[in-house]
């Protein structure tokens, strides 16, 4: 009988320190919800420089032309009308992780769409790709152009997140994106695609002045357009520098480095950062610097020299020359291990050097996701 009322006794003490700590046990309880969260982290760990049993692979326009269920959608629904559909955004970019199986998701949109809410007009002609009938060529224009309010203009991409949450059911992480402000400054310029966009350089060169404001202006767009994806849910952006390579290394750093790295410094403390200049293999070493998470990394550099301008400490993202997904499955799969054994398989994620072409065969997509799959370190 003593020996129970001591117990009793005791248990009865403790009973404060217990009150004391349900609180604290309350607020963990989110933390440990969101820890467990994903079904597949793969992605999220590369990107933290964690140890994985194999790399993450997901591929740049992997919601795109070259599946069925996307053309189907295309005849349908012209271009922009399926970027500001909710619904159509969150079903286009659920739709590679059905059918090829990729370790993350990309939120169907397009870059052009940060211009628009600039107050530039953007269409998107057949046969032509993005055409602006009223291009920025002066001081004047410039003053028109608008850092708008991203819910006004944009919240049609923040509701596609949300949905597109929903659908992922915490599958794949989703990653957000936007445009470097040098590559819709080319757009926004010359009015069109270019090889080389020299009506942009040239408003660079002869009217400098003009040229950074409107950068600048782009990169404050951004910046808000990025944090309002964050709050919405996205678990990683990255940033397209697409048109970086036409620049001379100098000038790189001068119009496009200086307002991507403004990006970074402004969203690393909330997200995880990827930065991918297209043909600026030569930026590599200064971007390695950076609060970046990730860099990408195209076909035309290898995993050797990539790691060496790195000081092999960041992750790196790439670099599987696209037109390579047409040769055959066995073929792709012995050059896909062959990447990752020069990559690592760690601080790595396997993807394409650029976006996926339109006249890929779908098995040969999944040959490609696959061969990560299967990957196993000697």
């Amino acid at each position: 009988m003593g020996f129970e009322i001591l117990i009793f006794w005791k248990a009865y003490c403790l009973l404060p320190i217990a009150y004391c700590l349900l609180p604290i046990a309350y607020c963990l309880l989110p933390i440990a919800y969101c820890l467990n969260m994903l079904q597949n982290d793969l992605f999220l760990r590369a990107l933290n420089g964690e140890t994985v049993e194999r790399p993450p692979v997901w591929m740049m326009r992997q919601a795109g032309r070259y599946l069925p269920e996307f053309r189907a959608l295309r005849d349908k629904y012209d271009f922009f009308t399926r970027c500001r559909v909710p619904e159509l955004a969150a079903e286009i970019t659920v739709q590679p992780i059905d059918i090829v199986g990729t370790d993350a998701a990309i939120l169907f949109s397009d870059i052009l769409v940060v211009p628009q809410a600039m107050n530039i007009e953007v269409e998107m002609k057949s046969g032509v790709g993005p055409w602006l009938p009223n291009p920025i060529r002066s001081a004047k224009d410039v003053e028109n152009v608008i850092v708008p309010d991203i819910h006004e203009t944009l919240g049609y991409v923040m509701e596609g997140i949300k949905l597109t949450k929903q659908m992922l059911d915490n599958r794949v992480p989703l990653i957000g994106f936007a445009g470097s402000p040098w590559t819709i400054f080319c757009y926004a310029v010359e009015g069109k695609g270019s090889r080389d966009f020299n009506i942009a350089k040239e408003l660079c060169f002869t009217d400098s002045q003009t040229a950074h404001k409107l950068l600048q202006k782009i990169t404050d767009t951004t910046i808000l357009y990025l944090k309002e994806k964050v709050k919405a849910g996205v678990d990683a952006v990255q940033i397209f520098d697409s048109w970086g390579g036409v620049l001379s290394p100098v000038d790189y750093q001068e119009f496009s480095w200086k307002y991507i790295n403004q990006i970074v410094e402004a969203l690393a403390p909330l997200t995880k950062v990827i930065v991918f200049g297209k043909g600026c293999w030569f930026a590599l070493a200064e971007m390695a610097k950076s609060k970046a998470s990730a860099l990408g990394v195209d076909w035309t550099c290898t995993p050797k020299i990539a790691r060496e301008l790195t000081g092999g400490k960041i992750t790196l993202q790439g670099n599987f020359d696209p037109s390579r997904l047409l040769s055959p499955p066995s073929e792709i799969k012995r050059m896909v291990h062959q990447m990752i054994d020069a990559f690592g398989k760690d601080r790595y994620i396997v993807n394409l050097g650029h976006g996926i072409l339109p006249n890929i065969p779908v098995e040969n997509a999944k040959a490609f996701v696959e061969a990560v799959k299967s990957y196993r370190e000697k």
